[in-house]
C-alpha cells in the first residue's frame, strides 16, 4: 500500500496540472478574443482574465512546495524563500476572493433596472471596477506585509503548542499567542468580500426571478415544461456561490484548527492545501459555465424592452 504522503503528493500534482491548465487555457481564450475578435471583448472579460492570473499564482505557490515536501524534499527553502512563497500565496488568495466578489458586483450593476437606486453606477462601471481591483491589491499587500518578519523556514524541532507551521514555514516565535489580532484582520477582510458575493448573488437570483415572472405569460404552453433561461442562470449563480462559500469556510476551519490545536496532525496542512486551491482549480470550468449567466444578464435590458413591446401589442 502506498504511504499517505505519496497519495497526497500524487493528488496535489493532479490538482496542480488541472488548475494551471484550466486557468491558462481560459486566459489564452480571453487573450485570443482581445487581439483577434476585439468586437466581442467586454470589460467583464478583463476581470475574469485577472482572476485566472491570481488563480494560477495561488495554485503554484501553494501546491509546489507541498508536493516537494510530500515526496521527501526537506528544508528546500530558507527564510527568504519561505517568506516569499507564503506571502505570494496569501496575497493571491486574498485577490482571488476579492476579484470573485468584484466580478459578482459587476454583474449586479449590469442587470440593475434603470429605475433602481444603483443605476447611477452603470456609467462609472469601468472606473469603479479597476479602482476596486487596485485597492484590493494595495490592501492585500499591506495586510500580508506584516507576515513577512514573523515567519521563518521550518526548523527540526518538535512543534507542540499554538502556532502556524507547514512543511516549509513556521512562526518565528512558535507557541506564543501573538497572532490573534492579525488573524482577526484577515478574517474581517475576507468576510467583507464573501458577504458582498453572497448579497450580490442573492440579488441577481431575485432579479432573474422577477424577470421570469414578468415574461412568463409570453412563453407558450408547449415550452412551459422546459427550464427557462432565468432558471438556468439562477441555478448557475447559486451553484457558484454555494461552492465558493463552502470551500472558503472549510479552508478557514482547517487553517484555524492547524494553528490552535496543541498537537499538530500529520498531513493536516496537505489536506488544507487541497481545500484552499479547490475552488481556484475548478474556477475556469465554473467561469466557462457562467457564460450562460453573463450572456443572459447582459441582455436583460433588451429582454425587458421586448416584454414591454409584446405587452403593448397584446
Amino acid at each position: 500500500m502506498l504511504p499517505s504522503n505519496t497519495i497526497l503528493g500524487v493528488f496535489l500534482i493532479t490538482q496542480l496540472c488541472v488548475g494551471v491548465t484550466g486557468n491558462s487555457l481560459l486566459f489564452i481564450m480571453y487573450i485570443y478574443t482581445f487581439f483577434f475578435k476585439p468586437h466581442f471583448k467586454k470589460l467583464i472579460d478583463s476581470v475574469s482574465m485577472h482572476l485566472t492570473i491570481v488563480n494560477v499564482l495561488m495554485i503554484i505557490f501553494m501546491l509546489i512546495s507541498h508536493i516537494m515536501s510530500f515526496f521527501g524534499v526537506c528544508k528546500f527553502l530558507d527564510d527568504a524563500g519561505c517568506r516569499t512563497v507564503l506571502f505570494i500565496f496569501r496575497v493571491s488568495r486574498g485577490m482571488s476572493i476579492s476579484t470573485t466578489s468584484i466580478l459578482n458586483t459587476f454583474q449586479v450593476i449590469t442587470i440593475t433596472p434603470s429605475n433602481s437606486r444603483w443605476a447611477w453606477l452603470k456609467p462609472k462601471l469601468s472606473k469603479l471596477t479597476w479602482s476596486s481591483l487596485i485597492c484590493s491589491w494595495l490592501i492585500n499587500l499591506l495586510i500580508y506585509a506584516y507576515m513577512i518578519p514573523i515567519v521563518i523556514a521550518k526548523t527540526n524541532s518538535t512543534h507542540f503548542g499554538i502556532g502556524y507551521v507547514n512543511p516549509y514555514c513556521q512562526n518565528k516565535h512558535f507557541g506564543e499567542q501573538n497572532s490573534g489580532s492579525f488573524l482577526i484582520v484577515i478574517f474581517i477582510y475576507d468576510f467583507f468580500y464573501v458577504a458582498i458575493m453572497m448579497w450580490t448573488s442573492l440579488y441577481m437570483v431575485t432579479v432573474l426571478y422577477r424577470h421570469r415572472k414578468r415574461v412568463q405569460h409570453l412563453h407558450s404552453t408547449s415550452l412551459s415544461s422546459q427550464p427557462s433561461p432565468e432558471r438556468k442562470a439562477s441555478h448557475n449563480i447559486l451553484l457558484l456561490v454555494i461552492c465558493f462559500v463552502f470551500i472558503y469556510w472549510l479552508n478557514n476551519f482547517i487553517t484555524l484548527s492547524g494553528v490552535y490545536v496543541q498537537v499538530k496532525i500529520p498531513n493536516w496542512d496537505g489536506i488544507n492545501a487541497i481545500v484552499a486551491t479547490c475552488y481556484t482549480t475548478i474556477c475556469p470550468f465554473l467561469l466557462k459555465n457562467n457564460k450562460l449567466v453573463l450572456h443572459f444578464t447582459s441582455s436583460l435590458p433588451e429582454r425587458r424592452m421586448a416584454c414591454f413591446q409584446s405587452a403593448l401589442r397584446g
